[in-house]
């Protein structure tokens, strides 16, 4: 493990570069509006002119037209990867090796050894690596990763996770990486990627995995649909359940968690309701929970922002990263687990070979 000091910013504006002004590129350009006074952006590329023109007008950052180009003239101090998912570990890489910051979309990868890579890379530059997980941001799970850490479960005995969303063909034909693997993966990879995370994140490390995927009515090479039968190393079992395919539009994200001493549901169409919370013992955190359900416009969240101002805060010397390259690897390191047992029939059991 590499400790490298890093020189706080604390006397100018956190500077930011953009590459891949696509779908989710708004998400980041909101929120660094919302903290223009910490933080601000500087450059963008696309190596699409029309999506280029648009995020610089936009933005009134510098337009350029490739990720090349941009490192050579920028003097940003993190580089934000909302590229295709494959993508990301050979930009990466490059944005280490040029002496940036990175700051990547999920997944950070799709390949186990291409995350390895990346985290490796950024450790050889003495650069940070952070992996976006917005979802954890959201005031329902935060709640719920606290009732976990209190020990109000007891033993955890069950975790069911659901996530039955749409996406119709159309989404996969907006843009040609989308559907495939080496650019994107399927609906573990690329859209349940924040409910694979909580996997880890809430309940703790997984023993074992064992999964199937199918394709069932997009015409796409990777997965529209996929389940998932979980152990962890705490004798806890659960599953997930995945589909793209929802008729007729997102129905539900969901956690339940069931232990000796509390029950609890977070649902909604993207884990925002706190449907079911039940402990034997109470505690003050109780009172908040209707505070914490919102209601969802985007199955995104409001998690961006909140995400951003824990890297400001990083970047000025004054929080510890939320989710840097390592704890990305953990998430990756499931989907790919997923994903070797439903190609070859088999149990997986983590790690990984590292």
């Amino acid at each position: 493990m590499h400790t490298v000091h890093h020189t706080p910013i604390t006397d100018r504006k956190i500077r930011f570069a953009l590459a891949g002004c696509g779908r989710i590129a708004a998400n980041h350009f909101g929120s660094l509006e919302k903290h223009a006074d910490r933080a601000e952006l500087v450059d963008v590329c696309d190596i699409d002119p029309a999506a280029l023109a648009a995020a610089v007008e936009r933005t009134g950052a510098r337009g350029h037209a490739s990720l090349t180009d941009m490192l050579a003239a920028t003097n940003a101090d993190i580089i934000i990867l909302t590229t295709p998912s494959g993508l990301h570990p050979r930009q990466s890489i490059e944005c280490s090796e040029a002496g940036f910051h990175v700051l990547t979309e999920k997944p950070m990868a799709t390949r186990w050894e291409d995350g390895l890579a990346m985290v490796r890379a950024a450790d050889d530059a003495g650069k940070r690596l952070f992996v976006v997980k917005q979802n954890r941001r959201n005031a329902t799970l935060q709640l719920l990763k606290r009732a976990v850490e209190e020990k109000r479960f007891g033993r955890i005995y069950m975790v069911n996770v659901n996530v039955f969303w749409t996406r119709p063909q159309e989404y996969y034909d907006s843009a040609a990486w989308r559907g495939t693997w080496e650019f994107d993966g399927g609906a573990f990879m690329n859209q349940a990627s924040h409910y694979v995370d909580l996997l880890d994140w809430l309940i703790g490390p997984v023993e074992s995995v064992q999964s199937y995927t199918a394709t069932l009515a997009r015409n796409i090479e990777v997965e529209d649909t996929g389940v998932v039968s979980i152990k962890w190393r705490s004798g806890a079992l659960g599953s997930m359940n995945v589909t793209m395919l929802t008729y007729p539009k997102n129905l539900e994200g969901s956690i339940t968690i069931m232990g000796e001493k509390g029950t609890a549901r977070i649902g909604g169409v993207a884990v925002n309701e706190i449907q079911h919370w039940e402990f034997a013992d109470p505690h003050p955190m109780d009172d908040t929970i209707e505070n914490a359900s919102y209601s969802t416009t985007s199955v995104y969240g409001f998690g961006h922002p909140l995400y951003y101002d824990n890297v400001i805060k990083v970047m000025r010397g004054e929080a510890d990263p939320e989710t840097d390259g390592r704890e990305g690897l953990k998430s990756l390191e499931l989907l790919i687990a997923m994903y070797l047992s439903a190609r070859d029939g088999r149990r997986i059991s983590l790690p990984l070979d590292y």
